[in-house]
């Protein structure tokens, strides 16, 4: 009864969490989770005015929050920890896309999962690791020495990976971002450190280190319980898939 019992708190816990969560990734990439009819309405327009658009969004909502469902594989963290970072910085990154909000959830699970790889690769704390992708998002690059890529944190040391990460065409090309020299926007910085972490072999870290490493099992172990705690709380759940991603993930470890 006692296990029983904490079990459900922390299931109600973590879905509260993850409503609130969700509504965030609605607002920044979404369609603020309203029908097409409803859209319209709140908008002030003819359905067939915003139709288009509400479709867009509903994509770009869907992308991320599927995202956030397989962090647990990709990042090492639960889809809570992934939206709960997301919201962060994502603002700045669809901004600087141009109200993109499809490139701008592609390139934030592209920071997500350098973010990730990198703290695995040199083990960094993580959240020192966020502070500085929040930092970049508001030009501010005093923290760029954290990703102990080689770059020390000014201003200029950033533009010096930016340089030197768009002179690497054939990873540009492999991993199909582009790289501006003279840009520091949000969304360049993103792609040249994308960049200069794939051509020094840290990209897919977290992916590797979850099927091969006792500790990277571990860590997806843990995100995936979440995961299935959090899917307890939600009538709309899918438990299936999610007590199937827990005992591979268990399996794995």
């Amino acid at each position: 009864t006692a296990a029983t019992g904490a079990i459900t708190k922390s299931s109600l816990d973590a879905y509260g969490a993850y409503e609130q969560n969700v509504g965030g990734i609605q607002k920044l990439f979404g369609n603020m989770g309203k029908s097409l009819e409803e859209y319209a309405e709140l908008t002030g327009n003819a359905v067939d005015a915003v139709a288009d658009k509400w479709g867009v969004l509903e994509r770009s909502q869907n992308m991320v929050l599927q995202n956030a469902a397989n962090a647990y594989r990709t990042a090492g963290m639960s889809a809570n920890q992934y939206m709960e970072q997301v919201t962060g910085f994502s603002a700045a990154l669809i901004t600087s896309l141009g109200n993109d909000t499809v490139a701008a959830a592609n390139y934030a699970d592209m920071a997500m999962v350098d973010m990730s790889d990198n703290a695995n690769t040199f083990g960094t704390d993580m959240e020192s690791i966020q502070w500085a992708y929040q930092g970049f998002a508001k030009q501010n690059y005093t923290m760029l020495d954290n990703l102990k890529l080689g770059y020390g944190g000014t201003k200029e040391e950033m533009q010096r990976l930016i340089s030197d990460a768009s002179k690497m065409t054939d990873v540009q090309k492999k991993l199909d971002v582009t790289v501006d020299e003279s840009s520091l926007s949000f969304d360049n910085i993103v792609a040249a450190i994308h960049v200069m972490q794939e051509s020094m072999q840290i990209g897919g870290t977290t992916a590797r280190e979850a099927a091969t490493t006792i500790e990277g099992s571990v860590n997806m172990m843990k995100a995936a319980w979440e995961n299935w705690l959090t899917g307890l709380g939600d009538s709309d759940a899918d438990m299936s898939q999610l007590t199937d991603q827990l005992v591979e993930s268990f399996e794995t470890a």
